[in-house]
């Protein structure tokens, strides 16, 4: 009987152990850097994963609409945080951010037939720009808009953001260089505007990527924890690697 329930504590503290080295973060289908069915699923997850093994935790990610991503990240006391976000005031009041975990070129989608020139965003104000719901942009962009110096149309997601450029419904569409590649490739959707569609020369920003944790103090711990992680593996390589750099 005792060697019974020795054994059973001990299958129990094993079972503490194996859930304490476990962290789950929540994400979207973001290719090429997120995606459940992405190898490593994605660029940047390859990056979460190999930051959190180095530091000896498995990491779990759950796939979900980017909205309920960043609601689970934030409420959802099964999540550490959501990952990749890009940098902003708003973000911060709200969530404990990572150090970067590599970066993207964030830019504008226009038609081929119809390109626009610019050199600040101030030129843009006279365009109507599709851009993704709740997804941050660049700080002086956000603020335009915010004051009604910008105009915008919000789809759910890149793909339908570009379908609607493609359809002549805006003139431009906020997207990143990599994820534009990418679903320009693989979409059936936007197979029709292939040759039609294509990136602005000029980028918005080069926006660096990162983990979002709970702003408290366990999401303070698991910062650390990633934070100690990226510096013990190489992110470039990593996301050179999947993004074919």
């Amino acid at each position: 009987m005792l060697k019974h329930l020795l054994a059973l504590f001990c299958a129990a503290g094993l079972m503490a152990v194996a859930q304490a080295q476990t962290v789950k973060l929540a994400s979207l289908d973001w290719p090429p850097y997120t995606g459940a069915k992405l190898p490593d699923q994605g660029a940047s997850a390859a990056v979460a994963k190999a930051a959190f093994k180095a530091m000896g935790y498995d990491l779990v990610i759950e796939f979900y609409p980017w909205s309920r991503a960043v609601d689970s990240g934030k409420s959802d006391p099964a999540f550490a945080g959501y990952f990749p976000e890009y940098d902003s005031a708003d973000v911060r009041k709200e969530f404990t951010l990572s150090e970067p975990m590599g970066s993207g070129p964030l830019g504008l989608a226009q038609r081929v037939d119809a390109p626009v020139s610019w050199s600040s965003i101030a030129d843009l104000a006279s365009k109507k720009v599709g851009v993704v719901q709740d997804y941050v942009n660049t700080a002086e962009f956000d603020a335009r808009v915010a004051a009604k110096q910008q105009k915008v149309d919000v789809a759910p997601d890149d793909s339908r953001n570009l379908l609607k450029l493609g359809s002549g419904r805006n003139d431009l569409a906020v997207v990143d260089s990599n994820v534009f590649a990418y679903l320009m490739k693989t979409d059936p959707q936007l197979k029709p505007f292939a040759g039609k569609l294509a990136m602005n020369p000029k980028i918005m920003e080069d926006k660096k990527l990162y983990v979002c944790f709970k702003k408290n103090a366990e999401g303070q711990k698991w910062a650390k924890i990633f934070n100690d992680g990226l510096k013990k593996i190489d992110v470039k390589a990593i996301m050179a690697k999947h993004l074919g750099s």
